[in-house]
């Protein structure tokens, strides 16, 4: 319990950080809700009750003061009814801000080095921590503390309400709703915390396989795959449904501990006020009284049902989420290199995870301002890493790197199922249309955009659909372009496109790198060519390095791929 307790801390510090007033409004406008709801089933009854008894006789009906009760009643069921109204927007309109508070943190928490890089290896899993796990922990709020502080005043008052009649019943009444409505949910939430993280990894694993299945499904076939996908998914149905199974009968439990608790208080009440009216203590007005507030006495605590059902899931969420709630601002600020240079790295080691050798071993590299330098080597010498290191997608393992803001354009197109402008825009949200077609002509691709029926605000498919290979690495380098940062590292920036394509971009790269710092990690001659120093790189170790115009410059050049 312990343990679980400091898990939700930061999640509930961050409930009050980011809307602590709208949530302590929205408990108060429950509570009102609760309690007009009990005290307008009690009135009502001791108003039918007393109204009978005063019909009785012509002397009780003419002094009998009807307005009172019926102002009373009305008051309440106004109250109830504008409560539970404002307790809605405000409840859910505050939840739902907190969650997007949530979903922007884990963003910062994701922009950490190497946590980006470590999460796009697993996409499912960084799909449901924004969707699945933010979503569990609305019920943290709703049904679980929203309820259970609503029900321990609920309790309080009813203990009170009842005690006017009798002090002891009063003080035991309370004391039951608080160790039955209590300890129940409690109980259950306990009985169903491995069932509700096992339904959780079922749910999560029978997603992520259902959409291997349905995006690797070629791949699957011609690895003759499909079959043990297929026993895969109905593996993590299987397991779903045992945890629903299990969670619905601790769900059946719980409604009949209810049930039984609710009707112990109830037979209870009802002796006791038969006694208290038999003695003359109280009249019937008032015994029916207590007898509807001891009915509407468990109503509270049967809210956290749902919640301790999903203790498990939310708890799992939490532990999920929590440590990336801890970093603060992820977005450190990059130390600035000495004045004349664009990076300096210094004895710099990094290495991946269960990797059996470094991918970076003691590197010292620096670039000039302005200068282009080109990193080459065999797949695996660590080219790509440098650029990761220099991007600040990874942090060294050991060592120091100073480095100017940098933009990456990396080996794969990112483009995404929207507009040319949207995809434009980010990377820079506030460029104009005219801003947005200067880059396009930069990049050689204001022509083809053009010819479209829509221009900018033509859609692409899923993907960049729609363009061709050439085209979406344009439209790419017309994002870098968008990109005002001194430092520009390509990874391989014309892989894949045909000799006068790649030659263009070329082209367009070295017109528009004037003034700036350019790396390019590459295994082909055009690109390296472009260069004012090249570095060979083998074992994540540089072996080679030379300038333009000396003649290792130009033998490492010849034992690149050549165009």
């Amino acid at each position: 319990m312990k343990r679980s307790l400091t898990t939700l801390l930061p999640i509930v510090r961050l409930f009050r950080a980011e809307r602590g007033r709208g949530l302590c409004l929205g408990a108060v406008l429950s509570a009102l809700a609760v309690l007009s709801g009990a005290g307008l089933l009690g009135l009502s009854g001791w108003f039918v009750t007393a109204t009978a008894l005063a019909g009785m006789s012509a002397t009780s009906a003419i002094i009998f003061d009807v307005f009172a009760p019926s102002a009373g009643i009305r008051l309440l069921a106004i109250s109830r009814t504008a409560a539970r109204y404002g307790e809605r927007l405000v409840t859910h309109d505050a939840t739902l801000r907190v969650l997007a508070a949530l979903r922007e943190r884990l963003f910062r928490g994701w922009a950490a080095p190497g946590s980006a890089a470590a999460m796009m290896r697993r996409p499912a899993k960084l799909l449901f921590r924004l969707t699945a796990d933010i979503d569990a922990l609305d019920s943290l709020y709703l049904r679980v503390l929203l309820p259970a502080g609503v029900a321990l005043l609920s309790a309080l008052a009813i203990g009170v309400a009842l005690g006017l009649m009798q002090p002891i019943f009063g003080i035991l009444v309370g004391l039951w709703l608080v160790i039955t409505g209590l300890g129940i949910p409690l109980i259950a939430g306990r009985m169903a915390m491995k069932p509700g993280r096992r339904r959780a990894h079922a749910m999560e694993a029978l997603r992520a396989r259902v959409i291997d299945l349905v995006a690797g499904q070629t791949d699957l076939a011609m690895a003759g795959r499909l079959r043990a996908q297929r026993v895969a998914i109905d593996d993590a149905d299987r397991r779903l449904t045992d945890a629903d199974h299990e969670l619905n009968r601790i769900e059946n439990a719980v409604g009949f501990g209810f049930s039984l608790a609710s009707t112990v208080l109830l037979t209870a009440t009802l002796l006791t006020v038969a006694a208290l009216a038999k003695h003359g203590t109280i009249g019937a007005p008032a015994a029916a009284f207590g007898l509807l507030i001891a009915f509407a006495a468990t109503e509270p605590f049967a809210a956290l049902r749902r919640g301790a059902l999903e203790l498990g899931r939310t708890l799992l969420a939490a532990r999920r989420i929590a440590p990336r709630l801890a970093t603060e601002d992820i977005a450190s600020e990059t130390m600035q290199p000495p004045d004349g240079y664009a990076f300096q790295l210094k004895a710099v080691s990094a290495s991946y995870e269960k990797a059996r050798h470094p991918a970076i071993e003691n590197l010292s590299l620096s670039l000039a301002a302005g200068e282009r330098l080109a990193l080459v080597g065999a797949s695996g010498a660590g080219k790509s890493t440098l650029l990761a290191l220099l991007a600040g997608e990874i942090a060294p393992a050991s060592g120091t790197i100073t480095r100017l803001s940098a933009t990456t354009l990396t080996q794969r197109t990112e483009l995404f199922n929207d507009t040319i402008r949207d995809n434009l825009l980010l990377a820079d949200p506030l460029a104009s249309d005219e801003r947005l077609r200067q880059a396009l002509q930069a990049a050689g691709l204001l022509a083809d955009i053009q010819a479209l029926p829509e221009i900018l605000s033509a859609r692409l498919g899923e993907g960049g659909a729609g363009l061709s290979g050439g085209q979406s690495r344009r439209l790419a380098l017309a994002r870098l372009f968008l990109r005002d940062t001194p430092l520009w590292l390509l990874d391989e920036p014309t892989e894949g496109l045909d000799a006068e394509t790649a030659r263009a971009v070329l082209g367009e790269i070295a017109t528009n790198t004037a003034g700036r710092s350019l790396v390019i990690a590459t295994h082909i001659r055009r690109e390296a060519a472009i260069a004012d120093r090249i570095a060979m790189l083998e074992h994540g170790r540089i072996t080679a390095s030379a300038r333009r115009g000396e003649q290792e410059f130009d033998a490492i050049l010849n034992r690149l791929r050549p165009d």
